[in-house]
Parts: structure tokens; sequence; C-alpha cells
């Protein structure tokens, strides 16, 4: 399958050092909304993205692997006309970027790995999430995905925010979440995390019951040479989103350090 012309929307100077956002899977690019203007605030050329099969951009059909995943993105930078960039990415963003730093180091400034994994399992449980999208749709898969997204008491105290998130799952084409739980089932990363030279931080949120730091972002930090492992408190699996302000805060000092 060959890349796909992705959605995309840049923010910020146009001469300034660019970073790429990547989400996680069910959501679209409005996820690192709140990253958005303290980035371009530092300069920043700030480039955010929808997966294949998610927000505006296109659905083939399955399957995808993460190779796919990777080649959009590269093709994203050439559209853009990009040699190298930092890349930022969530859960499925955080797999491309690894996958990025992998397959084309020549392309990476550096990496910031957010509530993500190198290997994801059980498989059987993303087999069974894609046949019940295809089959209900992803309004089916919705609730459990923001209380996985969010910790209890900020659902409890931004329900505006958190009716906003579960739209956002909603809407998303059940081909498109299905066919990326396909790429999520069969990744493994962990024997070649060795082979990123990128200056990496990895950033784990204390309470995400998705990717949670022990056995995932700490096997990350220790598998890539040299990354360093951050674990914010209070947030769950969509960290930036519900901690805005350090995930921002460490994204920021990572971007000026590399």
């Amino acid at each position: 399958m060959g890349a796909v012309r992705l959605h995309r929307v840049e923010e910020g100077p146009e001469d300034g050092p660019v970073v790429v956002f990547g989400g996680s899977l069910g959501s679209d690019l409005r996820m690192w909304e709140p990253q958005v203007a303290p980035l371009v605030e530092h300069g920043f050329r700030v480039v955010r993205y929808d997966a294949r099969g998610h927000g505006g951009s296109p659905v083939p059909p399955g399957p995808y692997e993460l190779d796919d995943l990777g080649g959009d993105v590269l093709a994203l930078l050439d559209d853009l006309g990009v040699d190298r960039v930092h890349f930022a990415g969530l859960s499925l963003g955080g797999m491309t970027g690894m996958w990025l730093g992998v397959h084309a180091p020549d392309r990476i400034a550096s990496l910031v790995l957010c509530c993500t994994s190198a290997k994801l399992g059980p498989p059987s449980m993303w087999a069974d999430r894609a046949r019940t999208v295809r089959a209900e749709g992803t309004a089916a898969i919705a609730e459990a995905g923001v209380s996985r997204w969010l910790t209890p008491g900020y659902l409890e105290r931004h329900p505006d925010r958190a009716e906003f998130l579960r739209a956002m799952i909603a809407a998303v084409p059940a081909e498109g979440y299905a066919a990326c739980c396909g790429v999520i089932e069969r990744m493994d990363l962990l024997d070649v995390l060795p082979k990123i030279s990128a200056p990496t931080l990895v950033i784990a949120g204390a309470e995400d019951p998705a990717t949670p730091p022990a056995g995932h972002s700490d096997l990350i930090a220790e598998g890539i040479p040299g990354a360093r492992l951050e674990v914010v408190a209070d947030a769950a699996h969509l960290g930036n989103y519900e901690q805005p302000e350090e995930f921002t805060r460490l994204i920021l000092d990572h971007l000026e350090r590399a």
C-alpha cells in the first residue's frame, strides 16, 4: 500500500524549527490543541496531522501496518519540504515515532514519546476490539476509550471536555480505527529500540491504564540509548490533554536541549 496524503494543520513561523505531532488511536489532531500556542510562542513551526483512517485523512481499506503509518509521515515531510523535524507522538503516534527513529534517522532531529508502548498486547485484545468496531462502529467503544484517556477525577471535574473527547472517538471511521488496531496487534519494536539515535524523551502518565509506566515507558527508555523518562502525576493515557502545562513544559525543555 502506498502512502496517503495526511490531513494536517500548520501553525507558527515558516522559518521556525518544525515539530510534528502524531496522535492516539481514536483521536484527531485536536488532541494536541493545548500544546500549539506555547510552542508557537517559542518560535516553533507546529504541524499536527490525522493518522490514516482518522479525522480528515483518507481511509484506505485495511490491513494497515506500522510501515504504512511511518511512510505516511515521511510523505508528509516531503510534502512540507522539510528534511528534519522534531517528532512528538502519543500512543499510536509514539509507535510511529519509534518507527521513524529506526527507519528514517536522518529525518528525525529528536523524539518525544508520550504514553506509548513498544509492544502492547495481548494481540487478541486488539483483534476483539477491531471486530467490535467493524460490527458496531466507534461509538460502541467511545465511553471505554475516554475512561482510559482521563483519570476518574478529571472526568468528574470536566464533563464537557470528556464529552468532547468521547465525540472525537465516536467520529473516527470504523475501518480506520479497526485497521489501526491491527497495527498495534502486530507491532513489536522492543528489539529495534537500540537503533534509535535521536535524542529521546519518554513521558508517561502515572495513572495510565493503557500503557502504564512499568512495563511500557520504562522499557522504551531503557531500550533507546540516552533516553530520559519523566512520569507525570495525575495523568492517564491522554496525559498531554489532562496535564497540559507539565507535558508542554517537558516537551519544550527537550526541544530546546535538542
